[in-house]
């Protein structure tokens, strides 16, 4: 039985080509997915390895690492790493030097002006140099470190990408005013940041602390061990000297691992993300293969019958199909793992090509991914042929002296059509009842029902196709005459085999038109939320989405043509027990820049010191205008407020509403997130120009207008949802070669039939185009139940998201819908390009006296 599965093999190699092609995409996906994962990981820790060898200890100011990182930070606890705290641990027994460490984001502009490299790995730090003149850390290549406020020192990556040389003038900036320095030097460096792509600066120390954080203080506070002493060793003596300060310390391995750790989530989350996405174009394969062998065991019947008539059991047929399907597995697996090895080459070379300065190592090929990947291609393989390798061990022995297909009983189609409508119906009421929550506490009911719906229809697409393709019926027979009705008529002849070619591209469909309809719900509520809460004509923030300072929020305000500003501040206090993001506005202009709908109370309230609050809030915390609640605020203080207001949330404001001065009482430093103005003749590029000039041209500061804003939405959904259309394309592909395959082998089966409509008259254009339209209709028909099902499921998930976005609702974007139900047809047409070719090459007597 054995030796007849691999002839089997070899003899319908070319009907198992289309199903040794999915498993190999599907497979080449996980392997491409782990290699890159690994390879990309792998040459990160290798980057940030050389970040910690001269560091022994290092001691980190809380405050200060909050303020670098843009984070909410305790206003109440001071910083303790000054000068004097530097000499100290310099002086421990086991130190053998320390040095003070100032860090924060600084950009550079190249010669135009514009930002060099990205916001997010843009850096300054601190030149610190020894006796000698020189810095350690920093091996100046070309010229001197800096040595006043006038003088800068930039990496070597960067130098050479601005086309800067030493002497020359160079515009630095943070998110305040633009400096102009000379650039005194050049230097190398081992520094993640520029390893990966990003920008450092080095001031003189005195610059560095007043640019980045303030004089006298340090970020933190590196030292190096005498030999002899361990790292644990010097870790003790530094906890002991500073006590229970506001610090963390850690020992160069730990910030290592630490670091390792990071880059090892990172690059789980994206293997995770990917994987998914593999799992998909695997799952489409299954009903590629089911789908195959069903058809190959009908082919069959006579010869499977024939080898039980002379004394197959039914284990060995069974085993015989499942013997084929490991052979098939194995070898597409191979060659998936083959593939995948070059996805992951090709992956990394394309991050090459879009960051040049992202780390990069030869492959990493772990045994683990071989293992993975065979074994997934050949359970996979094997799995999805168990249901037709047990229908081939049930065909009778005589069947030997019959011909055909085996008809599924009326029992079993019933039992399937029962099972199916329970999992649709119940994951359909789970959905339902999921978006009816509108919070967070229905995602999982949806999500679950979302599975058992789509399982459901699965299992029903079979009774679903007759009336779904005999409402194409007239249309067909419009289109292409007695070539499109017997088109009809062969979609629907078998409707298993229609259900599990259409299957494939309804998951796929599901997913892209449930994403669409979520990216284009979410697009229209921020729209809607953003013109419906602000009259202001521009907004001023810092592309990295740090806080602004205090001398260019004053500057934006006093640009010429302003008529209204107002410096938008955060803060997260406690109301009751509950933390709330609360929004700074001046009261006298705010009115004249936000739009606000109160249910209560008056909005000339915010001007006398009480806050506003938005409706759901209100709700929870049982308050309304008048009433009094404790806050506690981030100086560790606490008092009672007034609610002078109710309005409905949404918009760039957050749950609470004060005035800036309010906040300003419990907030040492008040961060401005933005800037809010209105210009006296609208949103002009005059006014823009304004004020730009009024930042200095601060290639960190953005000047953006309303529509700019909305703009930047959308542009950021769309790069989502081209990502995820990209990764949905390979399960897309493996759709297309599961019709390819099925018409192929329909062509094959029904070549008598074939044979007879060309000899009663039937030409060669009439038999593709017969081919052709069934490639359509079952394309169509697959792709329209997953647009709606899709649709549906989006519209259950933007109830889910009510509660975290005012206004959202379900919009249906019906072009692209259109477009997507118009691809389906046009991927059925490319499909059947070459079985159409193939039936119609075929001879007529030839076919006609086919057994």
């Amino acid at each position: 039985m054995y030796r007849t599965a691999l002839r089997n093999v070899l003899a319908h190699k070319g009907r198992l080509l289309m199903t040794a092609l999915a498993v190999m995409l599907g497979t080449a996906f996980v392997a491409g997915t782990m290699v890159f994962s690994d390879t990309f990981g792998k040459a990160m820790k290798d980057s940030n390895s050389k970040s910690y060898s001269d560091v022994s200890v290092q001691v980190v100011d809380r405050a200060a690492d909050a303020e670098a990182t843009g984070k909410h930070r305790d206003q109440s606890a001071p910083s303790e790493l000054t000068d004097s705290a530097v000499q100290q641990l310099a002086a421990l027994p086991g130190a053998a030097n320390a040095r003070g460490v100032v860090s924060g984001f600084t950009g550079v502009a190249d010669k135009k002006g514009a930002l060099i490299g990205q916001t997010w790995s843009a850096k300054g730090s601190n030149f610190a140099p020894g006796a000698n003149g020189a810095d350690p850390r920093y091996p100046m290549a070309e010229g001197r470190g800096p040595q006043n406020d006038k003088e800068v020192a930039l990496d070597r990556k960067t130098a050479d990408k601005a086309g800067y040389k030493v002497g020359d003038t160079v515009r630095v900036a943070s998110t305040g005013p633009v400096v102009e320095a000379k650039l005194t030097g050049v230097f190398t460096t081992d520094d993640p940041v520029v390893n990966t792509g990003g920008t450092l600066t080095l001031f003189d120390r005195a610059t560095a602390q007043q640019v980045l954080l303030e004089p006298g203080r340090y970020s933190s506070i590196v030292l190096t061990a005498k030999p002899g002493t361990s790292q644990e060793a010097l870790l003790a003596e530094v906890k002991a000297k500073l006590g229970n300060n506001p610090v963390d310390i850690e020992t160069g391995a730990q910030l290592k691992a630490d670091q390792e750790s990071m880059i090892t989530r990172s690059t789980d989350g994206l293997r995770t993300m990917l994987l998914v996405f593999a799992s998909i174009s695997l799952f489409v394969g299954i009903f590629i293969i089911a789908n195959t062998f069903t058809m190959l065991v009908a082919q069959r019947t006579r010869e499977l019958a024939l080898m039980r008539a002379i004394g197959a059991s039914r284990k060995q047929v069974t085993r015989s199909v499942l013997v084929e399907a490991l052979v098939i597995g194995a070898v597409s697996a191979v060659a998936g793992l083959l593939a995948g090895v070059g996805i992951g080459a090709g992956l990394q070379s394309l991050m090459g090509s879009l960051n040049e300065s992202m780390p990069s190592g030869s492959l990493v090929i772990k045994p683990l991914t071989v293992v993975v990947t065979l074994v997934v291609g050949v359970v996979v393989t094997v799995l999805s042929a168990l249901l037709p390798a047990r229908r081939a061990s049930r065909i009778a022995p005589v069947a030997a002296m019959s011909s055909g297909d085996q008809p599924a009983s009326h029992k079993s189609l019933l039992i399937r059509n029962t099972i199916g409508s329970v999992l649709a119906a119940g994951g359909l009421a789970l959905i339902g009842y999921g978006a009816s929550t509108g919070d967070d506490t229905g995602r999982t009911p949806v999500g679950i029902g979302a599975g058992l719906a789509l399982i459901g229809v699965f299992v029903l697409l079979p009774l679903l196709s007759r009336p779904v393709v005999a409402l194409v019926g007239p249309l067909l027979r419009g289109l292409g005459g007695t070539p499109g009705k017997l088109a009809q008529q062969n979609a629907v002849r078998n409707p298993r085999r229609t259900a599990a070619t259409a299957a494939a591209l309804t998951i796929g469909l599901t997913l892209v038109s449930g994403l669409t309809v979520i990216g284009s719900s979410v697009s229209g509520a921020l729209d809607k939320s953003l013109t419906s809460s602000v009259k202001a004509d521009y907004l001023v923030d810092a592309a990295n989405g740090m806080a602004l300072t205090a001398p260019l929020t004053d500057k934006v305000a006093k640009a010429p043509g302003v008529t209204a500003a107002s410096p938008l501040i955060e803060a997260y206090w406690l109301l009751g027990d509950t933390s709330v993001k609360v929004t700074g506005l001046n009261p006298d202009t705010y009115q004249q820049l936000v739009k606000m709908q109160l249910n209560s109370g008056s909005a000339d309230a915010v001007g006398k010191g009480q806050l506003l609050i938005a409706s759901d809030l209100a709700k929870k915390l049982n308050v309304t205008a008048g009433s009094t609640v404790k806050a506690s605020f981030s100086d560790r203080s606490s008092d009672t407020v007034t609610v002078g207001g109710v309005f409905e949330k949404g918009g760039v404001l957050g749950e609470v509403v004060m005035s800036n001065a309010a906040i300003a009482k419990h907030e040492a430093k008040p961060r401005t997130v933005a800037v809010l103005v209105k210009g006296q003749d609208g949103a002009t590029s005059a006014l823009k120009q304004s004020l730009t000039d009024a930042t200095g041209a601060n290639p960190v500061i953005e000047v953006k207008s309303m529509q700019d804003v909305r703009d930047g939405f959308s542009q950021t959904i769309t790069f989502a949802l081209n990502m995820m259309y990209g990764l949905l394309a390979m399960s897309v592909l493996v759709a297309v070669l599961g019709v390819i395959n099925t018409l192929a082998m329909s062509v094959f089966e029904r070549k008598r039939e074939i044979g007879m409509l060309r000899a009663i008259g039937l030409d060669r254009r009439g038999i593709k185009r017969m081919v052709r339209l069934e490639s359509v209709v079952i394309s169509v028909f697959g792709a329209g139940i997953g647009l709606v099902l899709g649709c549906f499921i989006a519209w259950a998930i933007n109830g889910t998201l009510k509660s975290d976005m005012a206004g959202l609702t379900t919009v249906l974007p019906y072009g692209q819908l259109a477009l997507f139900l118009a691809l389906a047809g046009l991927v059925g047409l490319v499909a059947a390009i070459w079985p159409a070719r193939r039936a119609s090459k075929l001879d007529i007597l030839e076919s006609i006296k086919t057994d």
